[in-house]
């Protein structure tokens, strides 16, 4: 379901109602006599769809996490704030920029559209800019020739929604001034070799072998990660992220109805 766009018809419905009103049947209209209905909500209701309109569309927007590909940053629950203007301002609905502020960096937990379904919204971190070389091999991440540092942090444990128990091995990992937990399972691959998908944009610009996969960034195009690596479906096997797909940066958890001390945690 688009929102923005659902918000968008409302508002040009609401002020289309009152507009017209106004400059027809509203002009000699006692003030003192009782608005139609239509026109009595749309009056009512067009200023604070315009101003939810803007907020979303312009400063913040909220998401729900529906999975654990982010685990341990992010628990499936969680509600979260995205800014929308640290990237830029983009027109709403066409989510074309208009005012150039500032780009994606490395360590960024980035809220995108998802490359091949424009509209499902995916949340990873960003690992590669454009130019990048993006190396993860045995489940060790280098960029540009530099391994990342890591550090071990203990473990992680969770049960999926199949009911598997996953015993997880957490490390601290500092990506430009981000320092965050990634999380790896024991007995699973770099890669799912058989999940990649052969056509992607710039599927040349990969290459991948049992240990993992090499990845030359386009230009204009991110390369994505989820936290929880061996549980995350990303840029290793869909490809990149191009520019038009980004919606912003998340930056806070405002609600988790299960761990409310997880309320007004800003995201690292």
């Amino acid at each position: 379901m688009n929102f923005a766009l659902i918000l968008f018809v409302a508002l040009v419905v609401t002020g289309a109602i009152w507009l017209i009103d106004s400059l027809t049947t509203g002009r000699n209209r006692p003030k003192e006599a009782k608005l139609p209905w239509l026109v009595d909500y749309s009056k009512s209701f067009f200023p604070v769809i315009l101003i939810v309109f803007g907020l979303r569309s312009f400063l913040v927007e909220p998401f729900k996490i529906p999975s654990g590909s982010m685990l341990p940053t992010l628990l499936i629950g969680d509600f979260i704030l995205v800014n929308k203007y640290e990237y830029g301002i983009r027109l709403p609905i066409l989510n074309k920029k208009i005012v150039e502020i500032g780009q994606p960096k490395h360590g960024d937990v980035m809220v995108f559209r998802y490359p091949k379904d424009p509209s499902l919204d995916y949340i990873k971190r960003v690992i590669g800019l454009p130019g990048d070389m993006v190396s993860y091999q045995d489940k060790r991440l280098s960029i540009n020739g530099q391994p990342v540092a890591v550090e071990a942090a203990g473990n992680f444990n969770y049960v999926t929604n199949g009911l598997n128990y996953i015993d997880g091995q957490t490390w601290s990992e500092r990506l430009g001034t981000h320092t965050h937990l990634a999380m790896t399972q024991k007995d699973m691959p770099p890669v799912l070799l058989h999940q990649v998908e052969g056509d992607f944009p710039e599927r040349q610009n990969c290459t991948y072998n049992e240990q993992g996969f090499v990845c030359k960034v386009p230009a204009g195009h991110y390369f994505m990660m989820g936290d929880n690596r061996d549980a995350s479906n990303d840029s290793r096997y869909w490809g990149f992220v191009p520019d038009q797909n980004v919606v912003g940066r998340a930056f806070m958890i405002w609600w988790n109805f299960g761990e409310f001390s997880r309320i007004g945690h800003f995201i690292e």
